[in-house]
């Protein structure tokens, strides 16, 4: 399977087709790809993943638009709406993906493969489901974790309830995911909270006719009991005082909640607590 990159920076893009990309951690490889920071410079893809935040989605689906119209094209991003803002710029078979993947960059060229867990993929649109389990059987052949869905709403509404829930938490806190999430022996800890965060999703999934895939508060105990201490994006976003995605991950589950009438007066508290955060950089 041939992989090309298509990056931001000249120098980045240089530096992978010189050495290539080394992966370490979970696996260890060093993959020779090709890169440039021009779309039109590369081979047509057949698979396109976008996989920026979605801070950045936009744009990178901006620099796809007019190109490679025989491509299935996967959104991997957090929150809701994806898939409608690549749409605006092609008519690209669509495949909608969350995933727990994650690692730590240390170089241009070097990536540390941390979280073995599963992504999750289903069609949107008129996109045939057999071109979904085409891409997950591949991701699995790759040996990595995949499972493709007629209908991903479930999954991807599970995720969206762990994800605005844990990363404005630990935004707001400064802690990485760890045991105190899931602490719920006495009303002072920090386990209270994260369930009645999860608690108002979930009954927005239920206003919405959504059955989830998995249950968030369990997803929740469940990775904190793998003794690890992941600091999620948004936690890394605001110790770097980046632009954090809590617009389309909380801010989307507030905005469902009030087309649907759900009142969620805590996950509507974080958002605007870490709107806050973020408004705070701007006066410094």
């Amino acid at each position: 399977m041939d992989v090309s990159i298509l990056c931001r920076r000249e120098e980045h893009a240089r530096r992978l087709k010189q050495v290539g990309l080394r992966v370490s951690g979970r696996h260890e490889f060093t993959a020779q790809v090709d890169a440039a920071t021009d779309p039109a410079k590369l081979v047509e893809a057949d698979l396109a993943i976008i996989a920026t935040k979605t801070t950045e989605l936009e744009a990178a689906a901006a620099r796809l638009g007019g190109l490679w119209p025989g491509a299935a094209v996967m959104t991997v991003q957090n929150g809701l709406g994806a898939e409608e803002i690549v749409r605006r710029h092609g008519d690209w078979r669509l495949v909608s993906a969350v995933t727990f993947m994650s690692g730590t960059r240390h170089a241009d060229t070097h990536v540390e493969y941390i979280l073995d867990t599963e992504t999750w993929l289903g069609p949107y649109g008129d996109t045939p489901f057999p071109v979904v389990e085409e891409i997950a059987s591949q991701l699995v052949e790759a040996e990595l974790r995949a499972r493709s869905f007629e209908d991903l709403r479930p999954a991807q509404w599970s995720k969206l309830i762990f994800n605005s829930t844990v990363n404005t938490v630990a935004a707001l806190t400064g802690l990485p995911h760890d045991w105190h999430f899931a602490q719920t022996d006495r009303p002072d800890q920090l386990g209270q909270l994260v369930r009645e965060l999860m608690d108002e999703g979930k009954r927005v999934a239920a206003a919405a006719g959504i059955e989830l895939h998995e249950d968030p508060w369990e997803m929740n105990v469940l990775a904190t009991q793998r003794g690890s201490r992941h600091s999620p994006s948004m936690l890394e976003d605001v110790e770097a005082r980046r632009l954090t995605e809590v617009d389309q991950i909380t801010g989307a589950l507030v905005r469902e909640a009030e087309r649907l009438g759900v009142d969620v007066p805590l996950q509507t508290a974080m958002y605007r607590l870490v709107k806050a955060r973020e408004a705070s950089w701007a006066s410094d």
